[in-house]
């Protein structure tokens, strides 16, 4: 399973989400262009002291990032508040392909239809939408669930 930004522009919303990644062991697709400075050194600066721990790929373009997806023969599941199914009952695959949309606009048109599923995250009607890292943990947790994709856990005290 991978987790993919669709031209992020908080950096410290791709901060939190590297790091997530790098502690469960997730690559991260980073598909350009960013709203900030994506380079090593910046991001150094930024505090990412795990910066060294993620399997982290850029991409100039979404078509560039897409070639490389194809290739993997990896669905690509787009989260998004327009979704039509649940990200609890989708039924994720262990090389699926989380998009996350741009914190400010979400994921234009042409990537909603390429998208092989849209799934959305149930929430009150009345509320717009959740932090995108907060959205990629939820999601990414499920997959990781479904799909018994988490790092080894701490061993249990025998009983």
């Amino acid at each position: 399973m991978r987790l993919a930004l669709y031209q992020p522009d908080i950096p410290q919303n791709t901060g939190t989400i590297l790091r997530m990644a790098a502690c469960l062991g997730i690559p991260v697709d980073i598909i350009g262009p960013t709203g900030f400075d994506m380079t090593d050194r910046a991001l150094r600066r930024a505090g990412l002291d795990y910066l060294d721990q993620v399997n982290l790929t850029r991409h100039v373009s979404f078509a560039e990032f897409d070639t490389a997806r194809r290739q993997a023969s990896s669905r690509l599941a787009l989260v998004t508040a327009h979704g039509n199914i649940a990200h609890h009952e989708f039924v994720f695959q262990p090389g699926d392909v989380i998009l996350m949309g741009r914190e400010s606009a979400g994921a234009p048109g042409d990537v909603h239809e390429m998208a092989d599923s849209r799934i959305t995250i149930p929430m009150r009607p009345t509320l717009r939408s959740l932090n995108i890292a907060v959205a990629a943990a939820i999601v990414l947790g499920e997959g990781l669930r479904q799909t018994g994709g988490f790092p080894p856990g701490v061993p249990r005290p025998a009983t």
